[in-house]
């Protein structure tokens, strides 16, 4: 839309995409800010409060059908205070609204629309209105003139009804029990729960629409690993299929969009999230760890290849999203017609590829096609004997499909000419109008997204991915930390700004694990234990036990809530629970140890009531409940036979087990940021390498075996 000759309002100063997106709207915008608060309070005006964020088609239908609109910025404008929210820069002030709105209506999404009292207590919540009123759904003319009318004849009701429900909200965010206690049966009930809902047609949980949630994958999988519950891995590996073959993943460009509208994961909602990437590549990477499927680790790189490609800031950091929407319209960039296919590639490679990728003339989605690999009819399979390779992996059938016209592996891994056709398309592609980019980097996702990253260059053995990871890490120390050293949660166009969440300590801590698993360079460590305790100084509730949402020196709100449900994204207690136990045990911190085991119990309660939506945090438990062990290798870091031990230990799916590096080849004066690893883990002062061979300590269940010199024996007790 042309700007040049339209007027301003005040999201035209802020840095949000989102905010931004706004700033010409007749609507007459505050940010969330004490200027429109002191606005309200003076002229005695209730609130309309809208929290979307850059990428939401809905929010974008919103503003096309009212924000745009005269008449409704008119009686905005006469009668309220509006303010615009980017909830993934305010997640506080999301999550609280967000919760009333799901106990007032039963449900949630966005738009979030919330009317409220100047003192910022809501008396009305829902999500997307129309501008007028269909089909049985209020329209958002006759809401406001309803509360218009209700502020000026009857405002007392309206302020009591608010004043009641913030009282009545605060069970809702007042979590934690210190009676309370998680218990292997928890764990066993998620599982149940799990496959009771499980989707064996097409994999994934439940019918549409459809959420990837891989940490639900991860959890199977660690399920599988600690019951020995065959059925957790085949759940898990159909679902990674099904994603891949549907049109939810973009087979011309790569990477995953948010959701399928559908059972089949054919029809996504076309928005691409960098959390979702970076969660569903650390899921098929663990799965190739188990299974030691090629197919796993080739989505996984397709899905770093669109990251690095499309979602990567020139510095280092990584973007958020990318819209559904181009030129207005809900998923054109992405879809074809033969027509169009022929038109690049000619008339036989362009038949070929349209067979390939269930392009038709009928299309699959209002005319036009997905690319997809659904009518496949070869899956893959593990290996019914349960043999295990070399590596302790599980082998898997090799299985074809020439339903495309000639022999490929049945996710076209290995053809050549279909990769070069797909190049071809993706090149013309390229040239549509692009969806938007919602280029503001969070501290939180680019944690998640690091951490992909870092499990991806040592599974894979892939330098570029950590020194992709390396670039992301020295960007947010560069850039998301203030003068006073305290973490920054959003940084756009030069500005760094909003005190950081829990989920932004806890998902960086996630990132410091993996890069010092994957470097063994104990300045990540480091940098992840003091990380850690800046955030239990700054967010953990000692009273209840668990950790609030925002820190004691961030802007005081009507709530002060605690999350621990396990969404699209994990919550930050989840990660940190997760955090604190492998920190513990890498570190022989006994007192990290029993904090992490207070927090696990001081969500049992919530957590018991519905196993399954927690499953994050339920990794954690098992990490608690179920016996771990710790290998220390020592040695020179640059010897071969440490390699070895390290790569081994690095293919292998080992997720109830810590690694430290005793590395014997250290600088007299070590580097201040580097300090040696027995200052950060005494215990391994007494693991040294045996006559001057790499040596393997392993230890289960507080006791450790003898050292290992042997890779063979290594191998074997690894298995």
């Amino acid at each position: 839309m042309n700007n040049s000759n339209r007027v301003s309002n005040r999201l035209i100063n802020e840095k949000s995409p989102y905010l931004l997106q706004h700033a010409y709207n007749p609507v007459d915008w505050y940010p969330w800010a004490d200027e429109a608060f002191d606005k309200a309070k003076a002229e005695d005006k209730p609130i309309f409060l809208s929290i979307g964020y850059s990428t939401c088609h809905w929010c974008h239908v919103m503003e096309r059908e009212s924000f745009e609109d005269n008449e409704v910025a008119e009686i905005l404008n006469k009668y309220f205070v509006s303010i615009k929210v980017d909830r993934e820069e305010r997640p506080d002030i999301d999550h609280i609204y967000m919760t009333v709105c799901q106990a007032m209506t039963g449900s949630g999404g966005w738009p979030l629309t919330v009317i409220m009292t100047p003192d910022q207590k809501p008396f009305f919540a829902g999500t997307y209105f129309p501008k007028k009123g269909r089909r049985g759904m209020m329209g958002l003319m006759g809401l406001l003139d309803r509360v218009r009318k209700g502020w000026q004849d009857d405002r007392q009701t309206m302020v009591d009804s608010a004043d009641s429900i913030v009282e009545s909200m605060k069970p809702h965010f007042a979590m934690g029990e210190k009676d309370a206690e998680l218990t292997k049966e928890t764990i066993d009930e998620a599982y149940r729960m799990l496959e009771a809902s499980f989707d064996s047609n097409y994999g994934g949980f439940g019918h549409s629409p459809k959420f990837p949630t891989p940490h639900s994958l991860s959890f199977l999988l660690r399920y599988w690993k600690i019951a020995g519950e065959k059925r957790a891995l085949e759940m898990v590996e159909k679902t990674l299929e099904g994603m891949y073959k549907g049109g939810i993943f973009d087979h011309i460009g790569y990477g995953f969009s948010r959701y399928s509208t559908d059972q089949k994961w054919l029809v996504p909602h076309f928005e691409k999230m960098l959390y979702d990437n970076a969660l569903l590549a650390i899921a098929y990477l663990e799965a190739y760890q188990v299974t030691a499927q090629e197919g796993y680790a080739v989505i996984a790189e397709k899905i770093f290849t669109y990251i690095l490609r499309d979602m990567t800031h020139p510095e280092g950091g990584f973007y958020s999203a990318e819209d559904a929407d181009s030129e207005g319209v809900e998923g054109k960039f992405y879809v074809w017609t033969p027509e169009e296919i022929k038109s690049i590639l000619g008339e036989e490679d362009g038949k070929f590829f349209c067979n390939f990728y269930g392009i038709t003339p009928r299309g699959n989605f209002e005319g036009k096609s997905i690319a997809n690999r659904l009518h496949d009819k070869v899956a893959w399979k593990i290996g019914k004997d349960g043999d295990t390779n070399s590596d302790g992996r599980h082998t898997s059938v090799d299985t074809t499909d020439i339903s495309a016209g000639s022999a490929t592996t049945n996710l076209d891994f290995a053809d050549g000419r279909i990769a070069e056709l797909r190049k071809r398309v993706f090149d013309q592609r390229n040239e549509r109008i692009h969806p938007h980019k919602d280029d503001k980097v969070l501290t939180a996702w680019n944690g998640l997204m690091i951490a992909a990253l870092s499990i991806g260059a040592r599974v894979l053995e892939k330098q570029d991915y950590l020194d992709a990871a390396k670039k992301a890490l020295d960007f947010i120390f560069s850039h998301l930390v203030n003068e006073d050293g305290r973490l920054l949660a959003r940084y756009r166009d030069g500005e760094a700004a909003h005190l950081a969440y829990l989920d932004d300590y806890a998902f960086l801590t996630w990132a410091l694990l993996e890069m010092y698993h994957t470097t063994f360079e104990s300045g990540y460590l480091s940098k992840a234990l003091k990380l850690n305790e800046e955030m239990l100084t700054l967010f953990d509730d000692e009273e209840n036990g668990g950790m609030f949402l925002y820190a004691k020196d961030g802007e005081e709100l009507i709530a002060r809530p605690k999350e621990v449900h396990d969404g699209a994204l994990p919550s930050g207690n989840s990660v940190a629970a997760l955090n604190m136990l492998r920190l513990a045990r890498l570190t022989g911190d006994s007192g990290l140890e029993e904090k992490a085991y207070s927090h696990l119990n001081a969500f049992a309660g919530e957590v018991q009531t519905n196993p399954a939506a927690y499953t994050h945090f339920l990794m954690a438990a098992v990490f608690g409940l179920y016996p771990t062990g710790e290998i220390v290798l020592a040695g020179d870091s640059k010897d071969t036979g440490i390699q070895r031990m390290i790569s081994l230990v690095h293919k292998s799916f080992l997720p109830q087990i810590t690694v430290l590096l005793n590395d014997t080849d250290l600088p007299e004066e070590p580097a201040e940021d580097q300090p040696p690893i027995r200052d950060l883990a005494p215990y391994v002062m007494g693991q040294q390498a045996v006559g001057g061979k790499p040596t393997a300590y392993l230890c289960e269940n507080y006791a450790c075996k003898a050292p290992i010199t042997d890779f063979e024996e290594f191998r074997k007790a690894l298995n």
